[in-house]
This record gives structure tokens, C-alpha cells and sequence, in this order.
């Protein structure tokens, strides 16, 4: 069974170029929807740049504070 951790970088790196996701809508698809800001502490320690952490957005359309951006 993949952990939590696991699911939301598999969720992510299959966000297709051009789309954006928010992290409540990733949390949702890794069974945890009150798990949004765990999402992003997840993505705020992902160094893999096959992960692409800058398309997960916040619920209000504004960036987040991914480890590659602000």
C-alpha cells in the first residue's frame, strides 16, 4: 500500500502540462481531503524536478510557497 506521501507525488507528476491543480483537489485524490496543507509540506520538501510542484496552486488562484518558487 503506497503511503500518503507517496500518492500525492504520483498525483502530481500526472498534472499535464498547461493545467494547474489546487492542493485541497490533490488531498482529494489521495483520499485525504482535510489533508490539504500536508500536500503542501509534502511538496514543500520534494527536490525531484521530475515532480512539477509549480502547477499545485492554492484554492484562491494564487501561487504557493513551493520549494522552487517564491
Amino acid at each position: 500500500m503506497a503511503s500518503f506521501r507517496d500518492n500525492v507525488l504520483r498525483i502530481v507528476k500526472k498534472i499535464p502540462r498547461r493545467k494547474v491543480m489546487t492542493y485541497k483537489e490533490v488531498a482529494e485524490l489521495a483520499e485525504n481531503p482535510k489533508a490539504y496543507r500536508a500536500v503542501g509540506n509534502i511538496l514543500n520538501k520534494n527536490y525531484d524536478l521530475s515532480i512539477p510542484c509549480h502547477r499545485v496552486i492554492r484554492s484562491d488562484g494564487s501561487l504557493g510557497g513551493y520549494n522552487r518558487g517564491e
